[in-house]
């Protein structure tokens, strides 16, 4: 990937990246908030607790749909402008959600809500990685995700919280603030990058037919499915098993967004060392922690240790995020974007999948060997991804030494 383009450095990239991290914070924030306020949530709209997956999933069907949607139709709106109209959105879908007043009207709101999430964060990530050395990019990118792995450390339980004393819609609220707030940060601390003038949605669009792009995201899609696999089920699984009392919930989602924490930051690191070595050991990592859960799960203290190491698989992240960069070519916004787009189908794929086996009849930890096969098969797919790479590369170099 070429150097960033003069002018492309802010002058104080630290307060760009925190301005960048505050709207991941939002996101993360809005994203995991439902879960603890569910039940609220249900009684105020007069519906069934198991009904708010509806909004759940309305708002993931948003990242999807939204991170290419966005990304081909603004494809010439400088990323500067485009970040801070995303973050305008994102806070008018937050505010109109805790403004509604009925179930299905709030289920379409969550839906607006998470229109900009993958555009925001692939954007984020490639305005983040344009302002450092081109040895710095996933430091960079892991720091602006910061907000988002924070988000489920202190964002969401304090959140929840504020919902649970004032009202669940102050919550959204609160989001919708932040989200404000980061559109102003933005316009005063993060750098304008020039405009290029060939972009198009055609040319955004062409991500979508490159190799590389779709194993990488086919890589994100299935590798990073198994740290939802476990997540999703993580507290029901150490209260049937280890004896957990369910007060403790809140601890065993602190520990987990720890884990992501560090999984960020040391992921990083490696993907600036050697990032094509980086991935395979990063999975080979998933593939061995989220297996150990199934064994750990027995005892509280284990248990609860492993929910840290699942967490770490959060490493792949910045990683993955840069290898786009890399095969994106000049539809760098289109595949950044569709990074988080493929994330949320990571969390359906790994949550369905333990759902079935859970169901039947298998023990909750079995979340754990499903995690273990899902990191394999992400394994796999970017084993193969390389292979058919190098191939491409070699006939073309051979028809090149022929002409």
């Amino acid at each position: 990937m070429s150097s960033p383009p003069a002018g492309a450095a802010a002058r104080h990239p630290r307060l760009a990246e925190l301005a960048l991290a505050l709207g991941g914070f939002g996101i993360g924030t809005s994203e995991f908030v439902i879960m603890g306020l569910l039940e609220r949530v249900a009684s105020d709209l007069q519906v069934a607790p198991a009904d708010v997956g509806y909004a759940i999933s309305s708002y993931a069907l948003g990242v999807v749909v939204g991170a290419p949607l966005i990304s081909a139709l603004a494809a010439r709106v400088p990323r500067h402008t485009l970040l801070i109209a995303l973050m305008l959105v994102f806070a008018v879908g937050n505010v109109a959600s805790a403004l509604a007043t009925s179930f299905w009207p709030f289920v379409g709101l969550r839906f607006l809500a998470g229109l900009p999430h993958g555009a925001y964060f692939g954007i984020a990530a490639l305005v983040a990685a344009g302002a450092v050395p081109i040895e710095q990019r996933a430091r960079a990118v892991s720091r602006v995700m910061l907000g988002l792995t924070s988000a489920i450390v202190v964002g969401a339980p304090f959140a929840t919280w504020v919902g649970h004393g004032l009202g669940w819609q102050s919550a959204f609220l609160g989001v919708g603030a932040i989200a404000l707030a980061t559109s102003v940060l933005i316009r005063l601390w993060v750098p304008r990058q020039p405009h290029d003038p060939h972009a198009s949605p055609k040319r955004e669009l062409s991500a979508l037919l490159k190799q590389r792009v779709l194993f990488t995201l086919g890589v994100a899609s299935v590798g990073f499915g198994g740290m939802f696999a476990v997540f999703s089920y993580v507290v029901p699984t150490l209260s049937a098993q280890a004896g957990m009392r369910e007060t403790m919930g809140p601890w065993v989602l602190a520990i987990f967004g720890i884990g992501t924490i560090l999984g960020n930051l040391v992921g990083a690191r490696l993907a600036d060392k050697d990032l094509l070595k980086s991935i395979p050991r990063i999975l080979v990592w998933c593939l061995v922690i989220q297996g150990g859960f199934f064994f750990a799960a027995d005892h509280l203290l284990t248990g609860l240790l492993f929910v840290g190491l699942v967490g770490t698989s959060m490493a792949l992240g910045p990683a993955l995020q840069t290898r786009l960069m890399d095969v994106a070519g000049d539809a760098q916004t289109m595949a950044a974007s569709m990074n988080h787009a493929a994330f949320n189908c990571a969390n359906a794929l790994g949550a369905w999948l333990a759902a079935v086996v859970i169901k039947s009849g298998a023990v909750w930890s079995a979340s754990g060997l499903v995690g273990a096969g899902l990191a394999l098969g992400g394994l796999l797919l970017f084993l193969l991804g390389l292979r058919v790479e190098r191939r491409h590369l070699a006939a073309r170099s051979a028809s090149d030494d022929a002409g």
